[in-house]
């Protein structure tokens, strides 16, 4: 049976704090689009909307945050991708809901999309789209647009009270929406009082440093992090008021610090593109660029560095990564059709002396992995996150559960899940992207993992019968759900082989060879 469409002038309507907005409905979905839930002047804080009178239509999704580069195309296979008109105005979000009944108090899923805390959108990735985690969860997903790079993250405190929290405008958005959720959420369906925010790459970190602002406290009662756990200097006051970027933009444009204020009027691109041209010099002294919220005392700083705020230890978290977080561009043709000392060769061109060890410890982690995927393993989210796993499961307040997804793709002789891979899986939208549909493989997959994070939602646990037992975490004994054609609990499993990986340097972006006569090892 195919989609169906209604839309009138009286369903549905919902009455929200500030007015009544109107959605349309797609199969069981009550969906609206585009809903203003702040409105804040260039590197200040959100207010709240002004009420309106009437019926404002929430038909179409709002502006994204403007970028600081132009969006290009690329690995649309992989990750397939919109592209959305921009303006600084862009503080809307979109529910997707089940019902409409105020007393329903359904599981709500906030999303916070990915692209550190410079780019991306809540509509970026086809994958996003909520209905079918709506449906599939009986649940009420919200997807959020909230100013980003310099608009939403430069730290213009020391030149006016005004700027105060300018540093983490960005984050103050999501805030800002996450009151909107606590009072309007229930109109939709939704409990205001069981909010899990998720989020995957950026959007984990914008999870992750949620949970240590205590403006956000009691907003959201759970949190899911995906690819997420980065030490990202963003989060550190390395010039001590991030004044240096500041200056830099300030000559750039041929201003004086008694002009900053102009910097509120100038046209976004002509801003974005002086900062463009100052910003790599100043982060090579290590200073703060405006690309990410700033340590201060609104925002306690990245919690593996900083320390869990009190509240930050009653919140349940599932967290976990990719096998292959940046297995984008180059991999090894016919990897299965390599026998086993011409899988060893190649990967002696990349690890050396440390080939052999590091073949035995990917074994012990991956006995149902072609040891050619060693190549894939991620060593820049994963060493992060165990160590977010190890803190927090010391306390005992909240439960902390472990993840990693493995699957193989069937593309380029198979792929190692990558950056970005689980996430049509997540949002029950597989059959959205191509690449991500086995037939008896990935729909079972999918129903294993969307299942389990509608249950933490739900309930704070990712059980399902469907799975293993998937206890929680603690000190000394990570228990990871493998989400892959057999899932299964495995224990401290890769904790050898990522700190050997990281101890031998090695970066997962380099590319395996770099001599283009070497290239009929790799297929681009």
């Amino acid at each position: 049976m195919g989609d169906y469409f209604v839309c009138s002038k009286t369903d549905p309507v919902v009455e929200t704090k500030a007015g009544k907005v109107r959605g349309f409905r797609l199969n069981t979905t009550y969906a609206f689009h585009g809903i203003h839930y702040a409105e804040a002047d260039r590197f200040q804080m959100p207010q709240p909307v002004k009420p309106w009178k009437g019926i404002k239509n929430a038909l179409a999704y709002g502006y994204v945050c403007p970028l600081l580069k132009q969006d290009e195309p690329n690995m649309e296979v992989l990750v397939p991708h919109r592209y959305w008109p921009q303006d600084e105005h862009c503080q809307n979000l979109n529910v997707w809901t089940q019902s409409l009944d105020p007393g329903a108090k359904k599981p709500v899923m906030v999303w916070l999309h990915g692209g550190g805390f410079s780019a991306g959108s809540a509509i970026e990735h086809v994958a996003y789209e909520g209905d079918h985690l709506s449906e599939f969860g009986d649940v009420v997903v919200v997807s959020v647009n909230h100013r980003l790079n310099i608009l939403g993250y430069l730290d213009l405190s020391p030149f006016g009270e005004k700027y105060k929290n300018s540093a983490n405008a960005g984050n103050a958005d999501m805030v800002a929406a996450l009151q909107w959720v606590h009072d309007n959420i229930a109109a939709f369906g939704g409990d205001p009082e069981n909010v899990t925010i998720f989020g995957q790459s950026g959007g984990g970190m914008k999870v992750a440093t949620l949970m240590n602002t205590p403006a956000a406290d009691g907003l959201f009662q759970k949190g899911i992090i995906e690819s997420g756990v980065y030490e990202a200097k963003v989060y550190q006051k390395e010039d001590g008021d991030g004044t240096a970027i500041v200056k830099a933009l300030l000559k750039e444009l041929n201003l004086d610090e008694s002009e900053v204020e102009k910097l509120e009027t100038i046209p976004y691109y002509e801003l974005s593109n002086a900062y463009n041209k100052v910003e790599a010099e100043v982060a090579a002294r290590g200073c703060y660029i405006g690309q990410g919220p700033m340590e201060n005392g609104w925002f306690h700083g990245n919690p593996i560095k900083c320390g869990f705020t009190d509240h930050a230890k009653t919140i349940p978290v599932l967290a976990g990564t990719n096998i292959g977080e940046f297995d984008f561009g180059p991999v090894v043709p016919g990897k299965h059709e390599m026998n086993r000392e011409e899988q060893i060769a190649f990967l002696t061109r990349k690890y050396g002396d440390a080939t052999p060890e590091l073949i035995s410890l990917f074994e012990k982690a991956y006995p149902d992995k072609t040891i050619i995927d060693l190549w894939s393993v991620d060593t820049f989210f994963r060493p992060e996150t165990i160590e977010f796993i190890r803190q927090k499961s010391e306390f005992t307040e909240a439960p902390t559960y472990s993840y990693q997804f493995t699957y193989e793709f069937p593309i380029d002789g198979g792929k190692a899940a990558w950056h970005c891979a689980e996430i049509p899986f997540v949002f029950h939208n597989i059959d959205r992207i191509a690449v991500c549909n086995v037939p008896g493989e990935t729909d079972r997959l999918q129903e294993r993992m969307a299942t389990a994070w509608i249950n933490f939602a739900r309930y704070g646990s990712p059980e399902t019968p469907s799975l293993p037992n998937w206890p929680a975490c603690t000190p000394g004994d990570e228990a990871t759900m493998i989400f892959d054609r057999t899932c299964e609990i495995r224990r401290n499993f890769d904790h050898e082989l990522v700190k050997k990986l990281v101890e031998t340097d090695y970066n997962p972006m380099t590319p395996v060879v770099e001599d283009e006569e070497e290239d009929a090892f790799l297929i681009h």
